[in-house]
């Protein structure tokens, strides 16, 4: 028993150190060593082991306390009160019992959901309207003064908007520093163009651009900010509630990502909100990771108070987790089309994002090597975009890891496997070089059957890779000739599903030249790149024989899709698969799109305040399909301003540079969806 109980008290020491040693990397040196989820586990691993063994509780454990402390280059500032971490919550069981211990003091409790940013915190301090004071949240009772860069944030209003007889003490709001997705792609784009280091997520550069020592630095990082919370408040306000005292705020002019709030009376409602926020995630212009739920009523919230490490009266209702550990067992090697020989680790199954993974990418060699990753070494995997899984880490070495090298031969036809480029360009591929490899030709055909191709239903992993192994098809004309007694002879097809497969391909000859052009699979040209040519040039012909100079005409088309192009249409192969296929009857024209296929084609369509009808990605996709053009600001090329309830400051921008408002309502009515 004594053993068992000291080998408990050496796990606990060692997750204490290994708790502070990462918060010290996250909250001082901006330079985290694990991901949130990898912390979260440890965390409540510690928590679980001093809720089971009280003994072991401390006032100075990492579980009593949010963690850093202040930067000796900024100047400390004690905040007036504790802005405190929040309580997570990662299933919907656990959510339940957080409402109900909520509910049993306060039986009557709404509750304010939001979207859970992933940025980092600030607190800013007004005084008479005037900014006077910004900081992090450091450890929770300390921060850290970043006034001045601060206050090169232009999402960060210097003087707030004040009302007639607005109180003029001290008012504190918090929220969050964060960034956009395509801001962040950009900064990391122009780091590389400079040779600099990048930055691994929006969180982690917005936190290290923050706390600049240089202000003029910050000045020049695309950083925004949101309110989500309370702080210091003039008593004369009177606000009662976190959704009043969020109007507020946006009536002073404070920046609210999301406005307004639900507000629910039952946790069915915030379970429906979480599963709604989820399902926007992916078209948000930036990173959340969850819901926040408060208790709406301030005095609520005084009545619960809090524990030493966070609030009672909120909660943090996390998003399925993106990343989980497993053990890689084995590794395969498949074949894309074009030859390129990539390594698939079999790992143990494991729940990741919802989803149940046994198989993840390891991209390329040089990523194997870059990794340091070996057969039977445990990794942190993650779904990239909650899409495809790929390895982060090695988490533990396994007992003699087997090396995962090249294979010295395709895995598909046996042929010679080489270290090789594409069109001059740098590739750290292991190729596969024989062009009739039955792998690689599987890929071609599904790539040329799928949906943003020529959309042939019935034309799927089983029956390209029958068709192809079996000889059946060697290129993408051999499609066209085949017969229904060709298929028969498949183990896959029957004679129905035979007849549907001929069916689809025959209906195939008709699909628009963009349509083709994508099929093809021609190097960096994808669904808008194809468009723009299909567009510009009418016909497969005009195309084939267009230069360099004029293809760089099109807007859509640079100098890499340019040369791609033309070494595709100039390769004798290729060539000759075309002719067959316009002997086979397929469509080599695009139809002239109408001048006015829609009232807004053409136009730049920008979105303001809180719109009723659809969901706001789901505007900007109807507003593609109607041959406008989306956009998140406003400016004097912007064609038309879609204005819904409380808009924002784009109304005045927008009237200001003479652009056309319209309600909601008139713009259903002007493309044709009015009730």
């Amino acid at each position: 028993m004594r053993q068992k109980d000291a080998s408990v008290t050496a796990e606990a020491e060692r997750l204490r150190r290994d708790i502070e040693e990462h918060d010290r990397r996250y909250y001082v040196l901006d330079d985290p060593a694990v991901t949130d989820a990898e912390y979260d586990r440890l965390l409540r691993r510690l928590e679980s082991l001093e809720e089971a063994h009280p003994a072991l509780q401390s006032p100075d454990s990492p579980t009593r306390r949010v963690g850093g402390q202040a930067q000796s280059t900024f100047s400390p500032i004690p905040h007036s009160r504790p802005m405190l971490s929040l309580e997570n919550v990662l299933t919907e069981e656990e959510f339940g019992e957080w409402w109900d211990r909520v509910h049993k003091t306060l039986p009557d409790a709404e509750a304010a959901v939001e979207p859970k940013m992933d940025g980092t915190s600030l607190s800013l301090v007004y005084e008479g309207g005037a900014l006077v004071r910004a900081a992090t949240r450091g450890d929770g009772n300390v921060g850290e003064d970043v006034t001045a860069n601060a206050r090169t944030i232009r999402s960060i209003p210097l003087r707030l908007k004040l009302p007639p007889r607005f109180p003029a003490d001290r008012f504190e709001c918090r929220g969050e520093v964060y960034m956009h997705r395509r801001d962040f792609e950009e900064l990391n784009r122009k780091a590389l163009a400079k040779g600099s280091r990048t930055f691994a997520n929006p969180r982690n550069a917005a936190a290290g651009s923050l706390r600049q020592k240089d202000a003029s630095v910050t000045a020049g990082r695309p950083l925004r900010f949101t309110v989500h919370s309370a702080g210091e408040l003039p008593k004369s306000l009177g606000i009662r509630t976190h959704e009043g005292f969020i109007r507020l705020c946006r009536d002073l002019g404070l920046p609210i990502a999301h406005f307004p709030l639900t507000v629910c009376a039952r946790k069915e409602e915030a379970v429906a909100a979480w599963k709604k926020w989820r399902e926007e995630r992916p078209g948000l212009p930036y990173e959340i990771d969850g819901i926040v739920v408060k208790v709406n009523s301030l005095s609520g919230q005084n009545a619960l108070g809090r524990t030493s490490k966070s609030p009672r009266w909120a909660v943090a209702f996390k998003f399925d987790a993106r990343q989980a550990e497993t053990v890689i067992r084995s590794v395969e090697f498949s074949v894309g089309r074009t030859g390129a020989v990539t390594p698939v680790a079999k790992v143990d199954p494991v729940s990741c994002g919802g989803v149940t993974i046994a198989s993840v990418s390891l991209h390329n060699f040089d990523e194997v090597r870059r990794l340091g990753v070996g057969i039977s070494d445990t990794v942190l995997i993650e779904r990239a975009g909650d899409v495809i899984p790929k390895v982060v880490r090695v988490t533990r070495r396994g007992e003699n890891p087997g090396e995962i090298s090249p294979p010295a031969e395709c895995p598909s036809c046996g042929g010679e496997v080489f270290r090789g480029a594409l069109e001059k360009e740098p590739e750290v591929a292991y190729r596969c070089g024989n062009p009739f490899c039955p792998a690689q030709l599987e890929r071609r055909l599904l790539h040329f059957a799928g949906r943003s191709g020529l959309d042939i239903e019935g034309l799927g992993e089983a029956a390209a890779a029958e068709l192809a192994r079996k000889g059946r098809v060697g290129d993408f004309a051999d499609l066209y000739a085949l017969k229904k007694e060709d298929l028969l002879d498949l183990e896959l097809f029957a004679d129905k599903k035979a007849e549907n497969l001929l069916e689809e391909i025959r209906r195939s000859r008709t699909r628009p030249l963009s349509k083709l052009l994508v099929a093809f699979g021609i190097r960096h040209v994808g669904d808008r790149a194809a468009r723009a040519l299909a567009d510009a040039y009418g016909s497969l012909d005009r195309l084939m024989e267009a230069g360099r100079d004029e293809l760089l005409k099109i807007p859509e088309l640079g100098p890499v899709i340019a040369e791609s192009v033309m070494k595709f249409f100039s390769n004798p192969s290729n060539r000759a698969v075309i002719e067959r296929l316009r002997k086979a009857g397929l469509n080599f024209t695009e139809e002239k799109r109408r001048a006015a296929p829609s009232p807004i084609s053409g136009l730049r369509v920008a979105f303001t305040g809180e719109l009723e009808w659809l969901p706001r990605s789901q505007l900007q996709e109807l507003v593609r399909r109607l041959g406008g053009d989306p956009t998140d600001s406003v400016s004097k090329k912007t064609g038309l301003l879609v204005a819904g309830k409380n808009p924002g400051s784009k109304l005045e921008k927008a009237k200001k540079a003479g652009v056309r408002v319209v309600t909601e309502e008139e713009f259903r009515k002007l493309i044709g969806k009015g009730s």
